[in-house]
């Protein structure tokens, strides 16, 4: 299927028809504002369109002071998502169901992503794995000392970092307060061992599939990587 980049705000504002394109105009643009459509009308649509995005994300704790994306050295965009049953009241998901995760890291001008799909998972499964492989990349590039800030849409993650909820299962031998276990107990204990290896780190909330162009970019890898499942 065709799709069509529109950038509204970047280097050169237009249609390109491949991402590599469209990543040489927003790549190091600070504020970049693009989508991807699968109509062209649609991309023209968005190209002379407005909105109120100004960078100022809501925090997890929704305080009106928002940090701002361009104090920082590296910015990571982190998403999970998947197709399953277990989406729906009574709801279970099946070995079959598709999920995915997915980064975006910017940093100096640079780009680096990734993606990977799992049959089986939660969707809350492939958020946490996000988190965790975009940082695993962070240490592999050796910026993960440079003063970053990690965006994500899923309170459950975000909750679990900035409410101390993590520290707190893992005082209790990762399990709830109510002693029952713990869900993604593994990848909770991963998380926990890689935190402390990115020293200056900001969470930030941003509302899922809105304007936010680095949530918007993640969101489409994972959902390109399921559709070749």
């Amino acid at each position: 299927m065709q799709k069509y980049y529109a950038v509204r705000k970047g280097k050169k504002p237009g249609i390109y028809l491949t991402w590599p394109e469209c990543k040489k105009q927003v790549d190091g643009f600070a504020n970049a504002r693009y989508k991807s459509f699968t109509s062209r009308a649609e991309a023209e649509k968005f190209l002379t369109g407005t909105d109120s995005y100004n960078n100022k994300k809501s925090s997890p704790k929704k305080v009106t002071k928002a940090s701002n994306i361009d104090d920082f050295d590296v910015v990571i965009y982190t998403d999970g998502g998947s197709r399953n049953h277990g989406n729906v009241k009574g709801g279970h998901v099946r070995t079959d169901d598709k999920a995915a995760w997915a980064y975006h890291i910017s940093n100096n001008g640079q780009t680096y992503e990734g993606t990977a799909g799992e049959f089986g998972a939660t969707n809350n499964r492939m958020e946490i794995m996000a988190l965790i492989q975009s940082i695993i990349r962070l240490n592999d590039l050796k910026i993960n000392q440079q003063n970053a800030i990690f965006v994500l849409d899923s309170q459950y993650v975000l909750n679990a970092i900035t409410k101390n909820w993590l520290n707190g299962w893992k005082r209790r031998g990762f399990k709830k307060a109510d002693g029952s276990a713990l869900a993604n107990v593994e990848l909770w204990k991963q998380l926990d061992q890689l935190l402390p290896t990115v020293p200056k780190k900001t969470f930030e909330w941003t509302k899922g599939h809105a304007t936010n162009v680095g949530n918007n970019r993640v969101d489409e890898l994972l959902n390109e990587t399921m559709d070749k499942m």
